[in-house]
């Protein structure tokens, strides 16, 4: 993982599902600390509009705190606003995690971009720049994107190296996988960035009693990603349902933190081990390769089944 000079090469992934609640900001937060506790150095940068990475460190709303909104009109650098691990006395990090937070304004971005770059700016390319500074001074940086197509989210499907997809065994979590496929194929051919990967599908909040209908939405993601290269399938590491995420964000902490020894912090361990596998797979891979990486196609009409063994089940109590 180490380059030149003991830089590192730094690796921006990108984390996301065109759904909200699948579990996406926990899996950010979660795998951030599980690779740092093995030393990597890890930057979360929150793109949501909720604030969700930042809440989850217990930052509040009304925190006079600088972040995302600011770097992304150019108004302040990335190394100005990012909080580290004592640069707060009410936050607890945990160490070698970093954290570039959003607030609210970042809901009026968009109409503040356009004021000050123009109508006729690529303002879906202004998370470029700032993540061009911070390469070389953190192994991953994670970008905890937005559930729609926000212009920080858009930014992050064009700035990324790899893009992770969090998924829950839930129908419309499931389509919501489908829609940020076809929008990363999307960028890929349209968008500027072809080489953006694919580096797999992490399943949250998966309960050790599966229903009917979880059964079937996991074997259609099975299904789905069989044909793929190996760094884009379904990771074996699955993260089962659980009251201590809840309580840990609740603290502004991670389970890393409140419960070391715990099943799904094991779990978390287990993921980023795969992840860090599949890292020094990609690295092996010639840019040809990447380029022309084929991502699985959904199939939209087995998708409409699951939708009838919801309303099956939902009757059955």
């Amino acid at each position: 993982m180490e380059g030149t000079n003991s830089a590192p090469k730094t690796k921006v992934v990108a984390v996301g599902n065109q759904k909200g609640g699948v579990g996406k900001t926990s899996n950010t937060v979660h795998l951030a600390a599980a690779l740092a506790e093995t030393g990597r150095k890890c930057l979360i940068w929150d793109l949501d509009v909720n604030c969700g990475s930042t809440q989850h460190f217990g930052i509040p709303d009304n925190m006079a705190i600088l972040g995302t909104y600011e770097v992304l009109m150019g108004e302040e650098s990335p190394d100005e606003v990012i909080v580290r691990e004592d640069d707060l006395e009410e936050v607890e990090l945990p160490q070698n995690v970093h954290l570039l937070p959003a607030r609210r304004n970042l809901e009026f971005i968009d109409q503040a971009l356009v004021g000050k770059f123009g109508r006729f700016s690529d303002i879906g390319s202004v998370l470029k720049k700032p993540l061009q500074t911070l390469r070389g001074k953190y192994d991953y940086i994670f970008l905890d994107t937005a559930p729609n197509l926000t212009t920080p989210t858009i930014a992050a499907y064009k700035a990324a190296d790899y893009f992770l997809l969090s998924a829950m065994p839930e129908t419309f979590a499931i389509q919501g996988l489908n829609n940020a496929l076809k929008d990363i194929q999307s960028v890929r051919e349209h968008g500027g960035n072809p080489n953006l990967t694919l580096i797999g599908v992490v399943l949250s909040n998966v309960d050790g009693r599966l229903t009917r209908l979880a059964r079937e939405l996991l074997s259609y993601v099975e299904e789905t990603f069989a044909q793929t290269p190996p760094w884009m399938r379904k990771y074996e590491t699955t993260i089962s349902r659980t009251t201590v995420i809840p309580a840990a964000q609740k603290a502004g902490k991670t389970i890393f933190q409140t419960e070391p020894h715990h099943k799904v912090t094991e779990q978390f361990r287990a993921l980023a081990r795969e992840f860090e596998a599949r890292v020094s797979m990609l690295d092996e891979q010639s840019v040809a390769t990447l380029a022309t990486q084929h991502l699985p196609a959904p199939n939209s009409r087995r998708m409409t089944e699951p939708r009838e063994e919801v309303l099956e089940e939902t009757a059955n109590g």
